[in-house]
């Protein structure tokens, strides 16, 4: 089959936030390397976009029956489509309350979808055929799809090295009985290549459960017929990790993958319409904000929840807490305690979402109470605000590691279950102030400024980019 030799990627993100916002960044730099992108989201994730940009929103973004939420990047001269698919389920089923049912359809029927559309975009008779297929690492079988259609499978891993590097040894922490249950555990775990040591207890949670089990063990299988892998990560900062990845794969640090003009994406990418914090932050005194989120997926208990509002209000300094309608898992109505949003009102802006690069980038804010997702750990790290870690699920335990053990740039919350007020206000009081952290934050301060030299021109990321590039041009013109 005669193929042209442009270089033509179709990008697929998994389709959660953490994963499309990567993946955008990624296409924008592909794309300003003269590659022409595909872009293709579900068709679920964009029918949020679309809504949360509407003309009722406050922030500028997609209208009603835009096709192309690229549209200003192609303005500027960047051949980027875009395209949507099914995920297989109605749009109005609910895929936070059922999050185990839609991540079995992802496993089971999302590849379908996507093997129809690349083989509808890499005929001869298509315009500029797709030649190159970077899918998420998490969506389970893109290498079959690529083998089929004589394309190239690049996987985009969109968090940390170690990460990469225990799923991928799932095998090997099955045989020794760390997949399961973590809780009420300390040993230590030493025989994965690449990985020094690291305490059971910060092992990526929900490999006990069968869906997400099932998720990893594909995806990381799959993963080994890529023909390269990139990944949201820096290398000097995980060298020992990534050289081990090295030995096996093609294997490029690329990260942090974030916007060069990082407050100003002009990508419509927010699920949910942003609540415009600058007015409040420009009242606040430098770095006197403590900014409070859970991301975009995971889910908090009440319990946690009525914890962690008496401890900011004990703690007494300003914050800002991102709220989302569905944190519970469900929507449920006045969560704060009786009357919290008044006592609070004249240091504490309480929000359903906000553009989180805008607020964290504010010199008024101070600190950062995350669950650790890592898109939320690199733009901390980037703007130079340190940590308090209160991680939840997944990948955020081994994330922690990386920020309070190895980094040193922020501090732990939650060491058992359940968090106390008590111990909220505590580290709240401890982070923001500024003489007491003063050598957490010297360490962010010098981690922040590995980010951005290895961007630079002759920095890590930005060779091992390149080289990417050539790499995978390469690869197409052999294909």
């Amino acid at each position: 089959m005669a193929k042209k030799l442009h270089p033509h990627a179709l990008v697929i993100p998994c389709p959660y936030q953490g994963h499309i916002n990567p993946a955008i960044h990624l296409s924008l730099k592909l794309a300003s390397k003269g590659f022409i992108i595909t872009f293709v989201n579900t068709q679920f994730i964009h029918s949020q976009i679309t809504k949360a940009h509407s003309p009722s929103s406050s922030e500028p973004g997609p209208k009603p029956g835009l096709k192309n939420i690229f549209s200003k990047a192609c303005e500027s001269g960047l051949d980027i489509r875009y395209l949507t698919i099914s995920d297989g389920f109605p749009l109005e089923f609910d895929r936070n309350m059922n999050s185990l049912p839609f991540l079995e359809g992802l496993i089971n029927g999302f590849s379908n979808h996507v093997d129809k559309l690349v083989g509808e975009l890499v005929k001869e008779d298509c315009v500029d055929p797709i030649n190159c297929l970077i899918a998420d690492t998490f969506l389970v079988s893109p290498s079959i799809i690529a083998k089929k259609y004589e394309i190239v499978h690049v996987s985009f891993f969109t968090e940390p090295a170690l990460v990469f590097a225990l799923y991928y040894h799932l095998d090997l922490l099955e045989e020794n009985g760390h997949s399961g249950s973590h809780e009420n555990r300390q040993d230590i775990v030493d025989y994965i290549p690449g990985v020094k040591s690291i305490k059971s207890s910060d092992l990526p949670s929900l490999f006990q459960n069968s869906v997400v089990h099932q998720l990893i063990y594909k995806a990381f299988q799959d993963v080994r017929k890529a023909d390269i892998i990139i990944a949201n990560t820096v290398q000097e900062l995980e060298l020992e990790t990534i050289t081990s990845i090295q030995e096996k794969h093609k294997f490029y640090a690329i990260g942090p993958i974030v916007s060069v003009n990082f407050t100003e994406l002009t990508i419509s990418s927010s699920l949910w319409s942003e609540h415009d914090c600058t007015q409040w932050l420009d009242a606040k005194p430098r770095g006197s904000v403590l900014y409070v989120s859970f991301g975009s997926v995971a889910l908090v208990n009440k319990e946690d929840i009525l914890e962690l509002a008496h401890g900011l209000m004990l703690s007494e300094v300003n914050f800002i807490w991102v709220l989302r309608f569905n944190v519970l898992g469900q929507d449920e109505n006045d969560i704060l305690p009786i009357g919290y949003k008044e006592k609070v009102k004249d240091r504490g802006l309480i929000v359903p979402w906000c553009n989180q690069a805008r607020v964290i980038s504010h010199s008024a804010v101070g600190g950062f109470l995350s669950h650790c997702g890592w898109n939320s750990v690199v733009e901390s790290i980037w703007c130079g605000v340190p940590l308090i870690c209160s991680p939840l699920v997944t990948d955020q335990l081994a994330n922690r590691k990386l920020v309070v053990y190895d980094w040193k740039v922020g501090i732990n919350l939650r060491d058992e279950e359940s968090i106390t007020r008590e111990e909220v206000r505590d580290k709240i009081k401890y982070l923001m102030n500024e003489e007491i952290s003063s050598n957490l934050r010297k360490n962010v301060a010098q981690v922040k400024q590995t980010f951005h030299n290895t961007l630079a021109t002759n920095g890590s990321s930005n060779v091992n980019f390149n080289k990417f590039v050539e790499e995978l041009k390469m690869k197409i013109s052999l294909a």
